[in-house]
């Protein structure tokens, strides 16, 4: 699937920050692999000062900002999995700054969290390569907004782009 086959209906407005991120000609499976290249560089290069930054009063560090590209993908994998079944119970929202508070981040190592993350894109390209074209337009609600299966493939990929330009402008 391209992202061009996207249409604004299967997903928010907010989330066109995510797609915009991605590019115009992105095909999901490509993007799926390349974003586990583009997050293990990023990570295998922070020195240890770095992963441990915020650059401002109330803001994430490096390794929270990790962490929560994984929460969230996880998230999305899922409700694309429910979607997918045909699962057509509306899915609650979660609030990801009191993900990050429940976590004890400085327990986390930049190893444990490149290899959280590798599991979790493995799941999610694994799964989108086994959903089929019809499936792709399956919906769903989550977080109160009508999602499509391929909607939310491509906002996780944006997602993760998304946050690896935040570092990459404020943190680095």
């Amino acid at each position: 699937m391209n992202k061009s086959e996207i249409a604004a209906s299967e997903y928010k407005e907010f989330y066109s920050t995510y797609l915009n991120a991605l590019g115009e000609n992105v095909e999901l499976i490509s993007e799926l692999t390349k974003g586990k290249k583009d997050f293990t560089d990023l990570v295998e290069n922070l020195s240890s000062d770095k992963f441990i930054y915020a650059y401002g009063k109330d803001k994430w560090t490096v390794a929270e900002v990790l962490l929560h590209i994984i929460d969230t993908e996880r998230i999305f994998q899922y409700r694309a999995l429910r979607f997918c079944r045909k699962d057509k119970t509306a899915l609650p929202g979660f609030n990801e700054d009191e993900y990050i508070k429940a976590v004890n981040i400085g327990a986390r190592t930049k190893e444990s969290l490149v290899e959280e993350f590798l599991a979790v894109r493995e799941a999610t390209n694994i799964f989108f390569k086994n959903v089929t074209k019809e499936e792709l337009l399956y919906t769903g609600i989550a977080s109160n907004i009508q999602w499509s299966v391929g909607g939310l493939g491509f906002v996780a990929c944006g997602h993760l782009k998304h946050h690896l330009n935040i570092i990459k402008e404020r943190y680095l």
